[in-house]
């Protein structure tokens, strides 16, 4: 049974069809790429994905969606209110409990971003902001992991890193990325769509850079 199944859908954006009967599954286990040009449809795709199983799935959004008022802590153990009381999450804010620190602590690690741990997310560099969001997407935990380009405002190393943790976490992920040979390192599907319509559909094994450019073509 899959974990998402589309079926011919059809999406508008602006009053524009983003997605023109597009259809797919994804079973629990894969690790996929989406891939194409800016407004092929990628977003819009992995927005319809979340809808279908948002209460088990961690979502990275390309705005990172982040409070710049509150600490990196703070908005990374949002990944887990859910988990606890209203009365818990309050009392968290006021005063963070040292189990809940922890937790957040050895997340930010593994991204090489611990010492940012109580700084304020508004005083941080783009690519700082963006492996916060990724982290609060790691300590939620869950079913499933979606990121709209997760790793578009770090360096290669940083995306290594990044790409590695996520993986490490959760065993199905669905990516939009633009880095071609990241995705063909990391993931083990590509979908690829141009002009709203599903192009590409295959394993990554054997793929090569060469095998998605015509994706980004006119």
């Amino acid at each position: 049974m899959p974990l998402f199944r589309l079926d011919g859908v059809r999406a508008a954006y602006n009053g524009s069809e983003v997605l023109k009967g597009v259809s797919l599954s994804i079973r629990a286990g894969e690790r996929v790429a989406l891939v194409g040009k800016s407004g092929a449809g990628k977003s819009t795709l992995l927005r319809l994905l979340y809808e279908h199983k948002a209460k088990d799935t961690a979502l990275v959004p390309q705005d990172h969606g982040l409070v710049r008022t509150l600490s990196v802590f703070h908005n990374v153990h949002m990944g887990r209110l859910h988990r606890h009381s209203t009365a818990y999450n309050l009392l968290n804010l006021l005063k963070p409990f040292n189990k809940e620190v922890e937790r957040v602590r050895d997340v930010l690690r593994t991204l090489q971003l611990e010492d940012k741990l109580f700084a304020a997310v508004g005083e941080l560099s783009g690519g700082q902001r963006q492996r916060t969001a990724v982290a609060r997407a790691l300590n939620q935990q869950g079913d499933v992991l979606l990121g709209d380009e997760p790793v578009s405002a770090v360096d290669n190393h940083q995306s290594q890193l990044v790409l590695e943790a996520i993986n490490e976490t959760y065993d199905t992920v669905v990516l939009a990325m633009h880095d071609i040979e990241l995705a063909l390192q990391y993931t083990d599907r590509i979908i690829g769509l141009k002009d709203g319509q599903l192009a590409v559909d295959c394993p990554t094994a054997g793929l090569t850079t060469l095998d998605i450019a015509p994706l980004y073509s006119d």
